[in-house]
């Protein structure tokens, strides 16, 4: 591997999005901690001399007047967010709050030393900065929003104020699979569930239990994979076990993101010790059901055990422990409804993300997504009325619609032939399961004509996160060519 002067030495005609992407990741900017890149941002705008418009949430808007022989261009819109997702490798010394990334080569991907790489959505400013720095690019009236906290809720673009924007053309450059354009996607809400519990001391052998094993995956893209949730698992180990031999169950917890699969779910449970026996009898008869049943997703899929002491603990009383087994075994889960309109689409679904026993309720964190609003809604009311049978309640939380396909979209056409015509490749139009902010920016911008695409980016999210050189540099060709051919569009 290598340092980004490799990728100078290529002489690549994108490089500046690299130097700007370099710049980029040296500033921490994990959502939530924007404040930096912000500022950096609206001095760039400052130092070419363009309006500008930053935020109390840290949103940047920078507004390029059109090049000569452009003014009667409609102008165009250039979107992506700012923040990135800050996942590290055990032993990685890297501090997101105030350590910039350390940037690798490695073949054709760049990828960062131990963390994620922040191309989600970093490449889209770095591109925005690369074109408004550039004399030699002709464009429209460019109009560049850049948001904030994308990926924990989209609370930036739910926020900003586009009034001073004239362009209802938009190229949302938040995908990452080159050649693939998307035109709609799911919406969302997050939804958390509280059931009340309470405690009774009871003497027995401690058994610790964690179902592992499991791949995982985004509760969007991934979700109609049919992948094993770790905490749905769980409840099903609950109930295997309770209908076998008397339980005590005194914690609970499994993920770490609602819009996450969970791989891991662990329970510290109390038994009879002379029932040991028939207790790791159970969980073996259950493991070996589960590999059979998920034995073409999760394939890796087992049940860890160990045991400690036979002493006197707190667990949750009978009644507490049935509604936390009843919960789990009710809760709707997974692909719940496929689309009427795009075959092979995921329309709704449910992830329940997050699973924590507190001192005084079970709460759980569930990742709600559909292109149907009224399904959507639908589903989170049967969360609460489970919630409400149980003695509960839910809250919600980061409520975005969905990105609606448009029948009639000159954007989609200009962009699908310039494509082909550059690579002699056939785009994919495609729609997603996972959410876009380009629900929320149509909202707030009446007739939007609106696409999403990008570079090959791998495994974001994760410290394997890897982008495309070569693809990234295919997306700035796009994007000038783009810009140029868009001179006639009026």
């Amino acid at each position: 591997m290598s340092n980004l002067a490799e990728i100078r030495q290529r002489n690549l005609k994108s490089q500046k999005v690299f130097d700007y992407f370099e710049e980029l990741a040296a500033i921490p900017h994990g959502s939530g901690n924007t404040r930096a890149i912000s500022d950096y941002l609206a001095d760039f705008a400052k130092k070419k001399g363009l309006e500008h418009y930053q935020d109390a949430l840290n949103n940047i808007v920078m507004i390029a007047e059109a090049t000569p022989g452009y003014e009667a261009a409609t102008p165009v819109i250039l979107q992506g967010h700012m923040d990135m997702v800050c996942e590290k490798e055990s032993g990685c010394d890297i501090d997101f709050e105030k350590d910039g990334l350390r940037l690798l080569v490695d073949g054709d991907f760049l990828t960062a030393d131990g963390t994620t790489l922040g191309g989600d959505d970093g490449i889209a400013v770095a591109y925005a900065l690369a074109i408004l720095d550039s004399p030699e690019i002709a464009h429209p009236r460019l109009e560049i929003v850049i948001t904030v906290d994308e990926e924990t809720g989209m609370d930036g673009a739910e926020g900003i104020d586009l009034s001073m924007l004239k362009g209802h053309t938009l190229l949302n450059l938040d995908s990452d699979e080159e050649g693939h354009f998307l035109t709609s996607c799911a919406g969302g809400v997050r939804v958390t569930t509280s059931i009340p519990v309470d405690y009774i001391t009871q003497r027995g052998l401690r058994a610790e239990v964690t179902v592992t094993g499991l791949n995982g995956g985004h509760s969007g893209s991934e979700i109609g994979k049919e992948l094993a949730n770790a905490n749905i698992l769980m409840g099903r180990l609950l109930k295997y076990v309770a209908d076998r031999m008397e339980l005590g169950i005194a914690a609970l917890s499994g993920g770490n993101k609602d819009n996450a699969i969970p791989r891991e779910s662990t329970a510290v449970l109390y038994i009879p010790a002379e029932r040991k026996d028939v207790f790791a009898g159970a969980l073996k008869e259950l493991e070996e059901i589960l590999k059979k049943e998920f034995s073409g997703s999760d394939a890796g899929v087992c049940i860890r055990s160990s045991f400690g002491p036979e002493e006197e603990e707190r667990i949750l009383s009978y009644s507490a422990m049935s509604k936390v087994i009843f919960y789990l075994r009710t809760v709707p889960n997974g692909r719940l409804h496929m689309s009427q309109m795009i075959p092979g689409l995921v329309e709704t679904s449910l992830n329940l993300g997050i699973l924590t026993l507190t001192e005084d309720a079970l709460v759980s964190a569930s990742s709600i997504r559909s292109s149907v609003s009224t399904r959507k809604a639908d589903v989170a009311d049967r969360l609460t009325h489970l919630a409400e049978l149980l003695g509960g309640a839910t809250e919600t939380r980061g409520d975005y619609p969905a990105w609606e396909y448009r029948a009639d979209s000159p954007l989609r056409t200009k962009i699908g032939e310039l494509y082909r015509m550059l690579f002699d490749e056939e785009p994919v139009f495609d729609a997603i399961h996972a959410g876009l902010e380009c629900g929320l920016l149509s909202e707030k911008i009446p007739n939007l004509d609106c696409v999403s695409f990008g570079p090959d980016n791998f495994d974001i999210h994760t410290p394997r996160e890897r982008l495309s050189i070569s693809s990234t540099e295919k997306i700035w060709i796009l994007l000038v060519e783009f810009l140029k051919s868009w001179k006639e569009e009026t």
